[in-house]
């Protein structure tokens, strides 16, 4: 049975990559239709048909297909570096006093024309602080580093930035940052990402929880970082206290465990 969160076959490879021009997009499961995920800045969205207002394709990082409004789409820059900080601004002028045009999360991608030791110039126009930016093929070596970013961010469902996110969001930024492939949702990270491991093994940093519909990070073997809407935040929790309140709200036991390296 085909997965509508996919292209289908015949559509794979066609069609114009364009990118993000806002700083987040929905990615929604039809014109109109409910958020599956969101898009950032600066990430490329392969268009292959369009619909109106609205363009059907998926996200290059990981094929996850739906429409985004074509409004909220641009010409396709080649990205030289990333914000590597939590979250900065587009100004007009290289200074910290003119007024922002426009926020950015953690890992939107920018094409910089030329920078100083302060502020780096957009080839589209606009500046961002310099300390706030790293060369796009510069990766973190550690997930929890990156979910850390994140603590305190408001739980969203679809939600992928610093406005807000899901369980599933939280551990694909992670991961993506550390260059691991990490599908969008929770059950095809639970099929893909990494390997399994049994109930036996010791957790490590790093390690993966699954549950029916939720997913969290093991921050170190008593501790789970995770998005969730119990919280409404993402919040660190005691491993065996994670386990038991999910168990009593209903959501069941842990239903896999995975290690990406």
């Amino acid at each position: 049975m085909s997965d509508r969160r996919t292209l289908p076959e015949e559509l794979r490879g066609s069609g114009e990559v364009m990118r993000v021009a806002k700083s987040v997009a929905d990615l929604r499961a039809a014109p109109d239709g409910k958020r599956d995920r969101q898009m950032i800045f600066g990430e490329d969205f392969r268009v292959v048909e369009v619909r109106g207002d609205w363009a059907y394709g998926c996200a290059q990082k990981d094929g996850y297909a739906g429409y985004l409004r074509l409004a909220d789409l641009e010409t396709r820059r080649k990205p030289t570096h990333f914000v590597s900080a939590r979250s900065s601004h587009i100004y007009p002028e290289p200074g910290f006093k003119s007024e922002a045009i426009t926020a950015l999360s953690f890992g939107s991608q920018l094409e910089v024309a030329t920078e100083d030791d302060r502020f780096a110039e957009l080839a589209s126009g606009g500046f961002v602080p310099c300390p706030h930016i790293a060369p796009i093929d510069q990766l973190f070596d550690d997930p929890i580093e990156v979910a850390e970013r994140f603590m305190g961010v408001p739980y969203l469902w679809g939600g992928n930035s610093i406005w807000g996110l899901d369980c599933s969001g939280l551990v694909q930024v992670a991961l993506l940052a550390c260059g691991v492939g990490c599908p969008g949702d929770a059950d095809m990270q639970q099929a893909s990402v990494g390997v399994a491991i049994g109930d036996n093994v010791k957790p490590q940093r790093g390690d993966l929880f699954f549950w029916k519909g939720h997913v969290g990070l093991i921050r170190d073997e008593n501790t789970l970082l995770h998005a969730n809407a119990y919280h409404m935040a993402v919040v660190d929790e005691p491993l065996d206290q994670a386990i038991e309140r999910i168990m009593a709200q209903g959501d069941g036991p842990v239903t896999g465990r995975r290690r990406f390296r």
